[in-house]
């Protein structure tokens, strides 16, 4: 039988990225929230979200109550029209689809394009939170947004999930035109697992075999202009060398079941699977953002990221939130995001550079 912690951490990593803030707030650790561990603009929903009116928030409730209100605002925006279900593959799995927010409004000019990645420990999650999540960095901007499905662990192991998210960029470059938007400037965001896969991409598009035999444009290139990467791993091996909460080189922890085993059984896959390996002069700019108590992804995964992109020379800003855990919002790190894609894609002039911002600012 598993550790119990074990247990409720596999569980937690298996829901959607609205669970993120969950253990942050759960201040006593018992799984559930009263409502004095809320944080007091989250107090006055207390009891929409409290459905089974036991006087707690259980994990399923705050998952639910955050899932229903981002499927609200998925077309809240008259600006952005939605198009939904592209299969990028040509298959007809859900799986290897993805959605497209475009502006409503004309442009002289093709618009630069955003593609968020989800997280979810490679076997949950979807592209449906895909505009709630970038919002914040489309409706200041007119940018186009892209959100992608690819395979999670019950389908299939490493190297699909990268196969699919390269032939998703070939198919956002092959109908660029189409939709508006430039195929030379496109920004990658994700958080977690989904960072980790942004974090590929933009460490990989010299790399033949992450690309690939999928779909019907062979003919692009998967590489990206930059890259946004809050909280993703990019060394497997290295992860149990800081505290967590589970151990990741485990054959049934969400690194595991990535590759297809334990890490030190599938040390080959593993090392495929860990953006460090790859990293070489010619990477995409990133941006990475990693909470100093992240107790799923350590820290000291982006340390190891950002350390080795500047090494060879990559451009890199690393921001580190100062007390954040495993996720965080941050109206300063928005706005450095925000700064950081106009710079990459639209060529405006930027201060920014490393730092750090205590969390909640």
């Amino acid at each position: 039988m598993r550790p119990l912690f074990l247990v409720a951490a596999t569980a937690f990593l298996s829901l959607p990225v609205h669970a993120d803030r969950f253990t942050d707030w759960d201040r006593n650790k018992d799984g559930k929230l009263q409502k004095e561990e809320l944080p007091p603009n989250a107090r006055r929903n207390f009891e929409r979200v409290d459905t089974n009116r036991d006087g707690v928030i259980s994990l399923e409730e705050h998952v639910a109550f955050l899932k229903g209100r981002t499927a609200g605002r998925q077309e809240a925006n008259p600006d952005y029209r939605t198009v939904r279900n592209q299969d990028y593959v040509g298959a007809g799995n859900q799986r290897q689809m993805l959605d497209l927010f475009v502006p409503r409004g004309k442009s002289d000019k093709p618009r630069p394009l955003v593609v968020y990645i989800h997280g979810g420990g490679w076997r949950a999650g979807s592209k449906e939170s895909g505009f709630g999540r970038l919002r914040p960095f489309l409706e200041e901007t007119g940018f186009v947004g892209a959100a992608i499905n690819y395979r999670l662990t019950n389908e299939a192991s490493w190297p699909a999930q990268i196969h699919d998210c390269k032939a998703a960029i070939r198919w956002l470059k092959a109908h660029a035109r189409e939709y508006g938007y430039d195929a030379d400037r496109i920004a990658v965001w994700g958080t977690s697992a989904g960072g980790h896969l942004v974090g590929m991409l933009g460490v990989s598009g010299d790399v033949p075999g992450l690309e690939g035999k999928l779909g019907k444009h062979l003919d692009q290139e998967s590489g990206v202009t930059c890259v946004v990467n809050y909280f993703g791993p990019s060394n497997l091996l290295t992860m149990d060398d800081f505290p967590t909460s589970i151990k990741h080189s485990a054959a049934d922890s969400p690194e595991g079941k990535l590759v297809g085993g334990g890490l030190v059984e599938k040390k080959e896959v593993t090392v495929n699977a860990s953006p460090v390996t790859h990293v070489s002069a010619g990477d995409a700019p990133m941006l990475l953002a990693h909470g100093t108590k992240d107790k799923l992804v350590p820290y000291h995964q982006s340390v190891e990221f950002a350390g080795r992109l500047e090494e060879v020379g990559v451009e890199t800003v690393f921001i580190t939130m100062d007390g954040a855990g495993h996720g965080f919002r941050s109206e300063e790190l928005t706005r450095r995001v925000r700064a950081f894609l106009a710079s990459q894609l639209m060529g405006k002039q930027s201060k920014l550079s490393s730092g750090t911002i205590a969390a909640g600012k």
